[in-house]
């Protein structure tokens, strides 16, 4: 005779709500969630959008650092962990009857900073078979700690000259 199904249900209710609770929290490793009073609010950054002259060498560029491509009509992305940055091509940006974009936006005009995970050197490396000349270094605050803690920057710039920062937590 098989067993009921009862028990085995209130113990996967159970275990669904607490983990709901512990996903709400932000209690899950490994997850960044901001801290919001209510659990509707927001939890993190999906994409970042922005014009692109350069097609060709942004996608040869950012394949060089590591990151996924995805290549479409109008569209290219790249992705890292859970988000991405859409680069709108040139067909797309200048067309007058696209208005889901910033009224300004022209490339260059992105500023994007990313966590380093690796060694100083690593970066180094890679920075140096990407083709990416280092503009600046030194000590900045970055976005973790609510904005207040420090790690050291490594600056340069993408084929359209956006600004890009690779920031070493210690």
């Amino acid at each position: 005779m098989a067993s009921s199904p009862g028990p085995r249900r209130a113990f996967l209710k159970k275990v669904l709500a607490a983990g709901a609770a512990l996903g709400a929290s932000g209690g899950f490793p490994g997850k960044v969630r901001a801290r919001t009073p209510q659990a509707t609010g927001v939890t993190a950054l999906d994409h970042v959008a922005i014009p692109v002259s350069n097609v060709d060498g942004m996608v040869a560029f950012y394949r060089a650092l590591g990151f996924t491509v995805q290549e479409g009509g109008q569209i290219v992305s790249i992705h890292f962990g859970d988000q991405k940055i859409n680069f709108h091509k040139p067909a797309l940006w200048q067309t007058e009857t696209f208005t889901l974009k910033a009224s300004a936006a022209r490339p260059p005009c992105g500023d994007f900073c990313w966590v380093w995970e690796g060694s100083a050197q690593a970066l180094s490396e890679l920075l140096a078979r990407a083709g990416a000349e280092v503009v600046a270094e030194g000590q900045r605050t970055g976005g973790r700690d609510g904005g207040r803690a420090t790690g050291q920057s490594v600056y340069t710039r993408d084929p359209d000259g956006n600004l890009l920062e690779f920031i070493r937590y210690a």
